[in-house]
């Protein structure tokens, strides 16, 4: 069982390591969170005095890490982006201005015309989260294409998009 010390022990003994515990070991003192502890080599990576020991060489550490970690991301990403430009061309179907209320007037048509979303979204061949998106009003952050629009517009006889 690790036993805690004020830093009045002496150093270099065969004693217990004040940290972990491990008995019969030659231990050093080093300090650990601001205690003076008796630690075998294995826990002597502890010291705050050691490189990298410190609260400020940690921090600095994981700052490093966290942006090495981030410019291999960005690398694999800039490497790997060809899949998204081929074979689509995104400009094609863009999300049109949609008018104030689109949500509600989209609702309320397909409600008259009799249908539950699932049925018109089955009706229409689009996919019934886009079809919920937009009639909770979020369009734009569910990424629905303009051609989803356009189908709703024509079937249903409403105009969603601003004219401009």
């Amino acid at each position: 069982m690790a036993k805690y010390s004020t830093g009045s022990g002496g150093s270099g003994s065969s004693d217990s390591c004040e940290l972990c515990g491990a008995s019969g070991v030659e231990t050093e003192s080093v300090n650990v969170a601001g205690a003076q502890l008796e630690v075998c080599s294995d826990c002597a990576q502890h010291d705050d005095n050691s490189p990298g020991g410190g609260d400020g060489d940690r921090e600095d550490n994981r700052k490093k890490r966290a942006a090495q970690n981030t410019a291999k991301m960005h690398d694999a990403t800039k490497a790997d982006a060809s899949h998204w430009e081929s074979g689509a061309d995104y400009d094609d179907d863009q999300l049109p201005y949609l008018v104030s209320s689109y949500d509600e007037k989209l609702t309320s048509a397909r409600q008259e015309a009799g249908y539950q979303l699932e049925e018109l979204a089955d009706e229409l061949d689009i996919d019934d989260g886009d079809l919920l998106a937009l009639e909770q009003g979020r369009a734009a952050q569910a990424g629905v294409g303009g051609s989803v629009v356009a189908k709703l517009e024509e079937f249903l006889d409403i105009d969603l998009v601003e004219q401009g």
